[in-house]
């Protein structure tokens, strides 16, 4: 298991990296995720896709989402509830323009619906990220949120439904990233650049 210091300090390296990017820099790598991820049969045909609201220098999604309603996908961005005293996730139909309202951490989710669904009734996810490496081992902010969501394919074959496909900047690739016993590996990385394949590479 990795020390904690040293994750604090490849977090805060990262997190500088991203907020240091051009305007003109995130539209590109914007363009290059959209065709990265398009290269994913899943990401074309899944009916519930769900998403993150870029904050922070994260690498936008708009561009890759923006056709999936015309193909007749739900797109989906979380909402961050309190389960047994520990945040988690849970899901909201959102497309562009409906209004959202932001969080007590300040990151903008839909406002209240009645059609809010849980992380198990997802076929894929796209998964925010600081690090990651090709084994499908992912570096967050150290909340827990995503692993403790998606726990439950922890003891299942993978891929398993929902795929998980973590989105980021082809600098945010590390070597290796050590693991803790509760982290939920990816299936996939997308980036600017390429759609990388981690799950024949479990280790």
């Amino acid at each position: 298991m990795s020390k904690l210091p040293e994750r604090r300090e490849l977090r805060a390296d990262l997190v500088q990296r991203r907020r240091e990017l051009k305007p003109a820099e995130r539209v590109a790598a914007a363009q290059g995720l959209r065709a990265s991820l398009e290269q994913l049969p899943e990401f074309l045909t899944d009916k519930h896709v769900a998403g993150y609201w870029a904050t922070g220098g994260e690498l936008p999604l708009n561009l890759a989402i923006a056709p999936l309603a015309e193909r007749g996908q739900t797109f989906y961005l979380p909402i961050v509830t309190k389960v047994g005293g520990k945040r988690r996730l849970r899901f909201a139909p959102w497309t562009t323009g409906e209004d959202v309202e932001a969080n007590e951490l300040g990151i903008p989710e839909p406002k209240a619906s009645e059609r809010i669904i849980e992380a198990d009734k997802l076929e894929l996810v796209l998964v925010p990220l600081l690090g990651f490496d090709r084994r499908g081992n992912r570096l967050g902010f150290g909340g827990g949120y995503y692993d403790r969501s998606f726990e439950f394919l922890r003891d299942k074959e993978r891929p398993a439904q929902p795929l998980l496909v973590g989105v980021g900047y082809s600098f945010q690739e590390v070597p290796t990233l050590e693991t803790a016993e509760w982290d939920i590996a990816l299936d996939y990385v997308a980036t600017e650049k390429e759609l990388i394949d981690c799950t024949g590479v479990k280790a």
